[in-house]
Parts: C-alpha cells; sequence; structure tokens
C-alpha cells in the first residue's frame, strides 16, 4: 500500500509539472483584450537614437513610476538597435556594426550598454526591475532575419537542420536600416524562426514589441508569422507595427492581427520658414 501510494504521488507530481511547464496558445483574437485603451508609456528613440544604455532606461523608468504612473503611463520602451555595441548618437554605425546574437540568430542585447545582459540573461533582469516599478518594459525589432544569421548560416531553433540561409530573400530588404533580410514566410523554417524570437521575449517577460519596417511597405506574410509566434510563446506581448503610413486597404487585416499600427510616418521636429 505504501509503494503504491508513493508511486500515485510520484505520478501525479510528474503530471502537475508537465501540466505546469506546458505552453498555452492563446486563442485566435485573444490577443485584443491586452491593450483595448492607447498604451502610455516612455520609448528611448526621441531622445537616445540607437545608443541608449541601462541605467537611462532606469532613471526614465523610476521617474515615471513616481510620477506618471498614477495618471496611466505604464510602459518602458527600449528603441532600435539595442543588439549593437558601437553605434553612434544621431544615426546608425552601418559601416562596422559589432552585433550580439546567439548560436540560434537572434540578437542578444550589448553587454556594454546593458551590463545585465551578462551570461545570456538577456533583457530578463531589466525587464524585471521595469516589473518591480508596477510598469511594463518592451522593445524594438526589426523585420526580419539578421544577415549575419544567414552569412553564418546560423541554425534556426525549433527546426531539423534548417538554417537561416534557407529562409531568407534579399527582395523588399529595409532600404534605410541594412540589419535584416527578408523571411519568406512559406519557407520551411520560417515560422519556426519567428516562434524562436518570441519564445525568447517571452523568457525575457517582455510586455510589448515595437517592430519596424513592417507596415510602410505593407509586409502581410510575415505579420502574419509573428502574429502566429506571439500567440504560442505563453506571454501576452502587446504588438505595434511600424511606421506609418499603414495602407488603407490593409486596415481588416492589420486589425486582425496587431494591436496597435502608425496611422502616419515619422513626425520630425524641424521646422521651415516661409516667405
Amino acid at each position: 500500500m505504501k509503494l503504491s501510494t508513493i508511486a500515485l504521488c510520484l505520478i501525479f507530481l510528474g503530471t502537475f509539472t508537465t501540466s505546469c511547464n506546458k505552453k498555452v496558445a492563446f486563442k485566435q483574437g485573444e490577443f485584443k483584450q491586452w491593450a483595448q485603451t492607447p498604451p502610455m508609456g516612455w520609448n528611448s528613440w526621441d531622445c537616445y537614437g540607437p545608443t541608449v544604455q541601462e541605467h537611462e532606461v532606469k532613471a526614465n523608468a523610476d521617474y515615471m513610476a513616481k510620477n506618471l504612473k498614477e495618471y496611466g503611463w505604464e510602459y518602458i520602451v527600449v528603441d532600435i538597435r539595442w543588439f549593437v555595441e558601437n553605434d553612434k548618437a544621431g544615426g546608425y554605425n552601418q559601416t562596422n556594426p559589432r552585433y550580439v546574437i546567439d548560436e540560434y540568430g537572434r540578437y542578444m542585447p550589448a553587454v556594454n550598454r546593458f551590463p545585465s545582459a551578462k551570461n545570456g540573461n538577456g533583457f530578463k533582469e531589466l525587464a524585471d526591475y521595469v516589473h518591480k516599478k508596477g510598469l511594463k518594459f518592451g522593445i524594438h525589432i526589426m523585420r526580419g532575419i539578421p544577415k549575419v544569421a544567414v552569412e553564418n548560416k546560423m541554425p534556426v531553433k525549433g527546426t531539423n537542420g534548417i538554417t537561416a540561409d534557407q529562409i531568407y530573400s534579399t527582395k523588399l530588404q529595409c532600404e534605410w536600416l541594412r540589419d535584416n533580410y527578408t523571411i519568406v514566410a512559406n519557407k520551411p523554417g520560417a515560422q519556426e524562426y519567428y516562434n524562436s524570437i518570441f519564445e525568447l521575449y517571452a523568457s525575457w517577460k517582455i510586455d510589448f514589441i515595437k517592430i519596424d519596417d513592417l507596415s510602410r511597405p505593407y509586409h502581410k506574410e510575415e505579420i502574419e508569422l509573428i502574429r502566429k509566434a506571439i500567440d504560442h510563446c505563453g506571454r501576452p506581448i502587446v504588438l505595434s507595427t511600424s511606421p506609418g503610413e499603414t495602407p488603407f486597404e490593409a486596415a481588416e487585416h492589420v486589425r486582425q492581427h496587431a494591436n496597435m499600427w502608425r496611422m502616419v510616418d515619422d513626425v520630425w521636429d524641424t521646422f521651415q520658414l516661409h516667405n
């Protein structure tokens, strides 16, 4: 009887553990519940461009928690190129960028800018810091797969031997930032690559993601890959597509796949005098 009881307990515990660790996919359209009012927060781009550092992100989180949280401000978002060690203020270093990337072709935070990302921690510690303030944490990425992953034929996690050079195209590459290539949606491994990055972001406890070079021109197939990846990552991550103008004819599609989308292109604080 005692042995049977112990055996039953072990079986129960094993089932419980498996149940607890299982990722449950979100239902179709469930993401629409995650940002029912326009999210309000701070994005590092306007002040820091592609050079923001961890201590600056924390300082802005501290300020928001103290002064703005009670009025509904809650998102702290690290914008573009957090994975480049040697970017420059006022522009992008596209001559000799030093990318930080893992063995599966996924960008990782540059440790010289984000010290808590050491030892493969990624943004988890920084996200924890923001969450302890009662706020939410987000990041920016570019559409597609890193060129460096393609050039080095890095394996796509979750596949049986598929590598990055088998799922990319140079067509429709971003014109203003050349870090990534287009992912060809119908290639074996394409969905798995997006699944792998959102699996990583979920482990960092990311709450919000802004994806650039997605809406103008409108990349319908990659948006669908992204939607599926978020819905299966096990964490509710608000999706913002960028930049504008999002095509009017894509309105129904983007409504079914994203939480936020741009209506206009970037607005710059430049003024011209007219006679």
